[in-house]
């Protein structure tokens, strides 16, 4: 019903800026609420931001609240997430997920993932 694919990860210094996008194919993008999550190597998947299926509503964890931006143009079927200053303890892969609920942040919430795009923070 709906694909995702990341892609615009890769090495970064901390204060820099990275942006990575979120392609979907299928189903039309505006019927899904869309998460961004991250995995560091050892750690759980956890969720980062969300934003509902028109963007009229965003949320984001402490960790990443005035540094990244979530975004979406359904027309073009992309969701984007705008990551500044990034930090070496946002080094983990990201994924993008859809689901037919209003946003959060649990990855139960969540039907159809991405493969992943790594992003490495370093001096």
């Amino acid at each position: 019903q709906l694909q995702l694919v990341e892609s615009g990860g890769g090495s970064v210094q901390p204060g820099g800026s990275l942006r990575l996008s979120c392609a979907a194919s299928g189903s039309a993008l505006e019927n899904f609420a869309i998460g961004w999550f991250r995995q560091a190597p050892g750690k759980e998947r956890e969720g980062i931001s969300c934003i509902s299926s028109r963007g009229g509503s965003t949320r984001y964890v402490d960790s990443v609240k005035g540094r990244f931006t979530i975004s979406r143009d359904n027309a073009k079927k992309m969701v984007y997430l705008q990551m500044n200053s990034p930090k070496p303890e946002d080094t983990a892969v990201y994924y993008c997920a859809a689901g037919p609920v209003w946003p959060t942040m649990s990855r139960d919430d969540y039907v159809y993932w991405g493969q992943g795009t790594q992003v490495t923070v370093s001096s």
